[in-house]
C-alpha cells in the first residue's frame, strides 16, 4: 500500500490484514520502489495518486518501464473522482481504479479481484 495519509493507510492495512493479507506500506512512490529494490515481491500494489516525493503516476510509469515489475498488478486508490480521472489512471497503466472514501464492507473483495491466483506452496502437489 502506497499512501501518504496515515489514517487511510491504517484503515486499508487493517481491512486487508483482517482478511489474512500481509500488508507492506510506503508513504510515497520512492519508498515503494525502494521496497521492490530491497527484494520485496508483493502480489499487488495499491497506490494513491497524489503523494509527495514520487506520486502514483510517476510510480506506475517506473513500474511499467522496468521488466522486473511491468506485470505487477497496480490499483489506483484515490480521492480523484471525476469521470476522466478513472480513464486517466487506466490509460497511465494502472490495472484498476478505486475511489476514496472506500466502502469498508466491499473494499477487500474489490482488491482481491485484482490478485493473481495463489501460488502453490513449495513442494505442493499441483497435479
Amino acid at each position: 500500500m502506497v499512501e501518504d495519509n496515515a489514517p487511510n493507510l491504517a484503515l486499508v492495512g487493517y481491512l486487508l490484514a483482517h482478511r489474512g493479507h500481509t500488508v507492506l506500506t510506503a508513504r510515497h512512490g520512492a519508498e515503494a520502489l525502494a521496497l521492490l529494490e530491497a527484494g520485496e515481491r508483493p502480489d499487488l500494489v495499491i497506490s494513491d495518486l497524489q503523494m509527495p516525493v514520487l506520486d502514483g503516476y510517476a510510480l506506475i510509469e517506473r513500474l511499467r518501464a522496468d521488466p522486473r515489475h511491468a506485470g505487477l498488478p497496480v490499483i489506483a486508490l484515490t480521492a480523484f473522482s471525476m469521470p476522466n480521472d478513472r480513464l486517466d489512471a487506466l490509460d497511465a497503466g494502472f490495472d484498476g481504479y478505486l475511489s476514496k472514501p472506500i466502502e469498508p464492507e466491499q473494499f477487500v473483495d474489490q482488491v482481491e479481484a485484482f490478485l493473481p491466483p495463489p501460488r502453490p506452496a513449495p513442494g505442493a502437489d499441483v497435479g
